[in-house]
């Protein structure tokens, strides 16, 4: 039996992250967070440290970034008792909703949000897989400011520090919180 007692939770679960080189894009690493998940102990393991970061934190929702975000996010907030709200590409929600668009490196993407999502004053936590360069997590922040929540983080599973999106976010006044970070992109 593994011995936890004394275990680096980060560089554990980092071990389970697949680096693919050359995906989507030549001279891109992608960080495949799939066998991570595939294991029952990482994934249970992983979504126990949000749940104990966030359990005592009166939150009344999690908002999760399409699609890795709604795998993690919906996890928790089944944990945490709370709801979930997807935040998701353009045209894929069926009710009323708000738009955000957002700079990609090759053009632009936007994200919507149902209306009724969530009402001001509503404790929000925000989450993804990924922080890469911060697009897709600031948009989902001035979503969910426009509908008046307070967002108390953003979380992820990963942080690429030298694409600056973490940095951008904090800038922005709304705390990141990752689980390991990566060199390089």
């Amino acid at each position: 039996m593994e011995n936890l007692s004394n275990l680096d939770y980060s560089s554990y679960l980092k071990g389970w992250i697949r680096t693919v080189p050359n995906w989507p894009s030549q001279g891109v690493m992608f960080r495949d967070i799939t066998p991570l998940l595939q294991n029952p102990k990482t994934f249970r393991m992983l979504i126990d440290i949000y749940v104990h970061r966030y359990m005592l934190e009166q939150v009344d929702l999690i908002a999760g970034l399409d699609a890795r975000g709604f795998i993690i996010g919906s996890v928790l907030a089944y944990e945490l008792n709370v709801g979930f709200v997807p935040i998701r590409k353009k045209g894929k929600l069926p009710f009323t909703t708000v738009a955000e668009e957002y700079e990609l490196e090759y053009g632009n993407a936007t994200v919507e949000i149902h209306t009724d999502a969530c009402k001001p004053g509503d404790r929000v936590i925000l989450i993804d897989d990924l922080v890469a360069t911060g697009g897709t997590m600031m948009a989902g922040y001035n979503l969910l400011k426009k509908l008046g929540a307070d967002v108390l983080e953003a979380a992820a599973i990963i942080e690429l520090p030298e694409l600056g999106g973490g940095k951008l976010v904090r800038d922005s006044g709304l705390d990141v919180f990752t689980v390991c970070s990566y060199e390089g992109h």
